[in-house]
């Protein structure tokens, strides 16, 4: 079976990476922007809040391995999706929690999650967006945790599903 892509925002995007590097299945990160209207956007035009564009994960997966339901689930699991305009101390549009659908599947599975988390009384800020197009962040951001031996500030994991 071919490798599949998912697209997510949850905050600082080192932290996401260093979380979804860890799952059976997931066979490459890229971390970048999407959502917004500046074509190749850098680090700096992204921080001064203009570009529209979300710091995010593009996650390369074996669906033979993980289901795209899988990592919506862990999605939630690793940053707090009922916060608003951030995550943790990095505030800012930028920074805000969302999911890209690349197709109404996508769209569905993200929905029914959502769905499940309200039942569970949580409440869920995270956007819903169609799949835009991603642009890698320059190479020092690439597998950021790992290069620097040290552990993510703003995201943790919690089991929820």
């Amino acid at each position: 079976m071919k490798n599949k892509k998912a697209i997510f925002a949850a905050g600082c995007f080192w932290g996401v990476e260093h979380y979804f590097k860890k799952l059976k299945g997931v066979t490459e990160t890229k971390v970048g922007y999407t959502g917004g209207e500046t074509k190749n956007p850098g680090y700096e035009q992204v921080c001064a809040k203009n570009t529209g564009h979300f710091e995010a994960i593009e996650v390369t997966y074996d669906p033979s391995k993980i289901t795209y339901e899988k990592l919506v689930k862990y999605f939630f699991e690793i940053h707090d999706f009922s916060q608003e305009n951030g995550q943790g101390p990095d505030i800012g549009p930028q920074y805000k929690s969302a999911i890209f659908f690349a197709n109404k599947e996508e769209k569905q599975i993200s929905e029914k999650i959502i769905s499940l988390l309200k039942e569970k009384g949580y409440e869920v800020a995270t956007k819903r967006l169609p799949t835009k197009t991603f642009y890698p962040a320059e190479e020092y951001h690439q597998n950021y945790y790992f290069k620097k031996g040290a552990e993510p500030y703003c995201h943790f994991w919690k089991k929820i599903f």
